[in-house]
């Protein structure tokens, strides 16, 4: 059972993140900072996710001392593309059509920084997508928010339960955050504070 020792803060806008946590029984408080999420063009979909998610922490370094800072990224790779946020509706829909009838993986990233010390690690899972109709797509756009998802959808929305035909791998890394791994890596922590 992981005992909690000292404060976390949770550097993350998203509310799967933020209800996942909330599950775990973890006590923490969310705190915001911009990063620019760019990262070099020659790193591999679990590279990137790394990056960003280290990207986040170093922004918190200042923060650290005496707390547990959680950041996260999360991207979707389809065929070696990677498929982020959509800029809008018809965008949306391209990635979708996409994933469409496909599979594809999710990869998140995590790091947790404690008195300047970053220590992060990445989880894969590949989701398999049934055919989707445009009537289906575009039903999806209009009644939920694709546009703060990688890849233009989330696993607990209405199209996970209809267009998910199966996963391998973690559930809730698809939702943007690893928790059995999360868990392990703050059990298995020994910070020195």
């Amino acid at each position: 059972m992981y005992q909690q020792k000292l404060p976390i803060i949770l550097a993350s806008k998203s509310p799967r993140r933020q209800e996942l946590m909330k599950a775990m029984n973890l006590d923490f408080k969310v705190v915001l900072k911009e990063v620019d999420e760019t990262y070099p063009e020659d790193l591999l979909p679990a590279e990137i996710a790394v990056y960003i998610a280290e990207k986040k922490a170093k922004a918190f370094d200042e923060d650290s001392k005496g707390s547990i800072i959680i950041t996260a990224d999360t991207i979707v790779a389809y065929n070696g593309e990677i498929l982020g946020k959509p800029e809008d509706a018809h965008h949306a829909t391209e990635m979708l059509t996409k994933l469409s009838g496909t599979n594809h993986q999710v990869y998140t990233g995590v790091s947790l920084t404690c008195n300047g010390e970053i220590r992060s690690f990445y989880d894969t899972t590949e989701v398999f997508f049934n055919t989707l109709t445009p009537v289906q797509i575009e039903y999806y756009i209009k009644n939920y928010q694709p546009m703060d998802k990688a890849g233009s959808y989330g696993i607990q929305d209405w199209i996970g339960l209809i267009a998910v035909a199966k996963i391998i791998g973690s559930y809730t890394n698809v939702m943007g955050l690893p928790t059995e791994r999360l868990y392990k890596a703050l059990a298995e922590g020994n910070w020195s504070v």
